[in-house]
């Protein structure tokens, strides 16, 4: 039996942003779309403390590689088509 982790950390900027609860419900919102459309963890990591900026953490467990690498693609690309966010800098990783 194996098991594929695949772990995605993601810098976003928030440039229509403005205060740290127009964050919070923008990640928010985010967050909760993630998790229902692709069934992940997600958590926001670091930068909680500025208002533009967000970095979150997506998590998948599967035991095919090539579909975790594929869930977290779809995510990143639902991500990126989202007008209220950018994606400053993206990583996957399969453990």
């Amino acid at each position: 039996m194996s098991v594929v982790v695949g772990l995605c950390t993601i810098e976003l900027f928030l440039g229509d942003s403005q205060s740290l609860k127009d964050k919070r419900q923008i990640l928010s919102s985010l967050k909760d779309r993630l998790r229902q459309k692709f069934n992940l963890s997600v958590a926001e990591i670091d930068a909680q403390d500025l208002w533009q900026k967000g970095v979150l953490a997506l998590a998948c467990v599967a035991n095919d590689g090539r579909y975790v690498n594929q869930v977290l693609d779809q995510a990143q690309n639902m991500i990126k088509s989202n007008p209220i966010v950018e994606i400053v800098q993206s990583r996957i990783e399969l453990l």
